[in-house]
């Protein structure tokens, strides 16, 4: 036998003078093959190098027994954290993980799903990036009757399992603990509005100045990406203004982080002239001084419960039910950057 074909069951029916079938039957353990000729088939399939084409089973099967995810950015924690509880449930369920990430791009989203799609995922799981606000794209995959979650940055319009958190709620809390703190003049750096999680934030955030009877200003609110860059240059604009804020919402931890470091350079101090909270929990968020008082989203439980919406759905294609969305609980984390009272 020629070393450099690869072997197939037609090879190993041959040495043994058995046929294929019978070789096919053995090598996935069918009770219809004794055992002894199991283990005579296999050990002549290990010593030749046998390997299954998994490809052409999967084609055959209609079933790759892949899971595709998407998600803005890996090396952000909130997102390291999910992927890992998808693959937690999904190892446990015989499931191989594809990761990618968009890179907050539109066109990058757009083509990475396509490809997971060419790919023959057998569901999706995915957070939109910031730059998104058409899905045509996702519609391949409903065609097609593919299972998608979304988590986090959702499209409500979109018919699909969702794991999200109060977003509304976590604005208004975070907003509130900077009031109760002694705030009265209290900025929020916002992400694209156009994400129903930025918007809500936004609102939770305005909701709580006027449950408090302080004013709500347009002036104090900032859209931008929330990247370092963005934080630094928000924070100059906000201070450039006649009435400056004392404080400010931010809705990540990288644009808070960015906040603190430039108004040490200018000799604020945070929290005593200036109050932060961020939103994510970063794991720098604690280690940083002052550490920073953040909302914390359950990442590592949202990420298995993702998975396991996706994997039913998956495996009860023919009797589907209606898609869910499920609110996760978050926690507000205080810390150094906003506590001015005990």
């Amino acid at each position: 036998m020629d070393k450099k074909t690869s072997v197939t069951i037609h090879d190993i029916a041959r040495e043994l003078n058995i046929s294929a079938s019978t070789v096919s039957r053995a090598l996935n353990n069918n009770p219809r093959i004794s055992q002894a000729t199991k283990d005579k088939i296999k050990a002549l399939a290990l010593k030749l190098g046998y390997q299954p084409n998994i490809i052409a089973s999967n084609l055959r099967n209609q079933k790759t027994n892949t899971i595709g995810i998407v998600v803005p950015l890996i090396n952000r924690h909130f997102f390291s954290t999910f992927i890992s509880g998808v693959e937690d449930v999904a190892f446990e369920a015989g499931y191989n993980v594809i990761i990618s990430q968009s890179n907050d791009l539109f066109e990058k989203e757009k083509q990475i799903v396509h490809s997971l799609f060419s790919n023959r995922v057998d569901g999706m799981i995915v957070s939109l990036s910031m730059q998104t606000q058409q899905f045509d794209h996702f519609q391949l995959f409903s065609k097609k009757n593919i299972p998608l979650v979304f988590f986090d940055r959702v499209a409500p319009q979109l018919d699909a399992d969702k794991i999200i958190v109060d977003d509304f709620a976590c604005g208004f809390k975070a907003t509130q603990h900077l009031i109760d703190q002694g705030f009265k003049r209290i900025a929020h750096l916002a992400g694209p509005t156009a994400l129903n999680t930025y918007k809500a934030r936004m609102e939770g955030y305005r909701s709580a100045l006027e449950k408090n009877n302080l004013p709500v200003n347009d002036e104090l609110i900032i859209f931008n990406r929330l990247t370092r860059m963005d934080g630094q240059q928000a924070i100059k604009q906000l201070l450039a203004l006649d009435t400056p804020p004392d404080a400010v919402f931010c809705g990540n931890d990288t644009s808070a982080l960015s906040i603190i470091v430039y108004l040490k350079s200018i000799g604020i101090r945070v929290p005593e002239d200036f109050g932060i909270v961020g939103f994510s929990n970063e794991p720098f968020s604690e280690v940083v001084t002052p550490s920073i008082s953040t909302i914390k989203q359950p990442a590592q439980e949202m990420g298995q419960k993702a998975a396991e919406l996706l994997i039913f759905e998956i495996e009860h294609k023919e009797n589907p039910r209606k898609y869910q969305t499920i609110t996760m609980p978050t926690e507000l984390i205080v810390r150094e950057s906003s506590l001015r009272k005990s």
